[in-house]
């Protein structure tokens, strides 16, 4: 039996530095910048997860506080603990950012819980007592700093999707998609800016 000598022909030097070029040259024109902004985008979800995650639980102390001093506004105080029941129980799937159902889902989780502490908060108003507590202007005042932190979060994680998908839609992004990433989909984003959310108002109940 005779081997094919063609074979055990070493790689020739030539043929090395061509594909040392090639993958240059690939990498220079963008074949990196899928998974790259990919990457960047599930960095910033991250952020995202983690400042919610801070707000829920600030909101437990923040419920006992107003508990003192307003027990029967049940109402109010309820609708904030099913909120963030819901807005903490609910199960994300690995996929959420590609799965628009999934995303809305959470998305009007966190709008809801949202929407209750505007309306604790502003119960307080009320409460002369409550306002002027020290743990009460505490909570306040952390609430408030991680209002602006996710904030952030969201704007930073609108930017990092708006790159990942513009990447995808656009050329050469979509020749290096269905060539090496065809496993790639566009995330899904916020439908409402940051910036024009309603966020919870703060009164440190000083007069004007």
């Amino acid at each position: 039996m005779t081997v094919a000598t063609d074979a055990l022909k070493p790689v020739r030097p030539g043929l090395l530095i061509a594909m040392f070029v090639s993958l240059v040259t690939l990498s220079g024109c963008g074949i990196n910048a899928i998974p790259t902004y990919e990457e960047q985008a599930k960095a910033a979800w991250s952020q995202v997860l983690n400042q919610y995650q801070r707000r829920a639980d600030l909101i437990p102390n923040l419920i006992e506080t107003v508990k003192g001093y307003a027990a029967h506004e049940k109402d109010v105080l309820t609708s904030v603990v099913d909120a963030r029941a819901k807005a903490t129980s609910v199960q994300i799937p690995a996929d959420v950012l590609t799965d628009p159902k999934a995303f809305e889902t959470f998305q009007q989780h966190q709008a809801a819980l949202t929407s209750a502490l505007t309306r604790l908060l502003a119960v307080s108003e009320a409460y002369p007592d409550l306002k002027s507590n020290q743990n009460f202007l505490a909570l306040q005042s952390q609430l408030e700093g991680t209002e602006n932190r996710i904030a952030v979060a969201r704007r930073d994680y609108i930017e990092a999707v708006r790159l990942y998908n513009t990447e995808l839609k656009t050329f050469p992004g979509r020749w290096w998609a269905s060539w090496f990433y065809t496993d790639a989909k566009p995330m899904q984003s916020f439908t409402i800016d940051a910036e024009k959310r309603d966020v919870p108002k703060v009164d440190f109940g000083k007069d004007d």
